[in-house]
């Protein structure tokens, strides 16, 4: 896990304790698609696959999902929303994850989904983009 103090890997300039830390520890809920999808991408660069799952929606959460302990992510671009605000029932969040395994590198570009159920934002499921 990544230290209250550190900056958060999510790419919002706050602290981890300050930003995905609090939403990771089951202290408060994403007020907004991209708040979600943030504090995901923070969930697997820290290795917090239970965090991942149980903000999935059910309709397409897988059984489980494995860390992936050599992938490391790297940086987090936000580039456009859709909806997803405090007042809404569904966003979409477009963005840019780049990635290190070993040699390689990349990034995933998607197109992500969100609806809001019982006042939680879930990811439903994405596109991947071209990069």
């Amino acid at each position: 896990m990544t230290d209250a103090g550190s900056r958060c890997p999510c790419g919002s300039g706050l602290s981890y304790g300050e930003c995905c830390g609090p939403l990771h520890a089951g202290e408060r809920r994403a007020a907004t698609a991209e708040q979600l999808m943030r504090s995901r991408y923070a969930a697997f660069a820290v290795g917090d696959t239970a965090y991942v799952l149980s903000t999935w929606h059910p309709s397409t959460r897988p059984r489980s999902i494995a860390p992936e302990t050599d992938l490391q992510w790297r940086r987090l671009d936000v580039l456009r929303t859709t909806a997803g605000g405090p007042f809404d029932t569904r966003g979409t969040v477009e963005f840019r994850a780049v990635w290190r395994q070993g040699a390689e590198r990349g990034a995933l570009h998607e197109r992500s989904r969100f609806e809001r159920v019982g006042g939680a934002w879930l990811y439903v499921d994405g596109d991947v983009l071209p990069d």
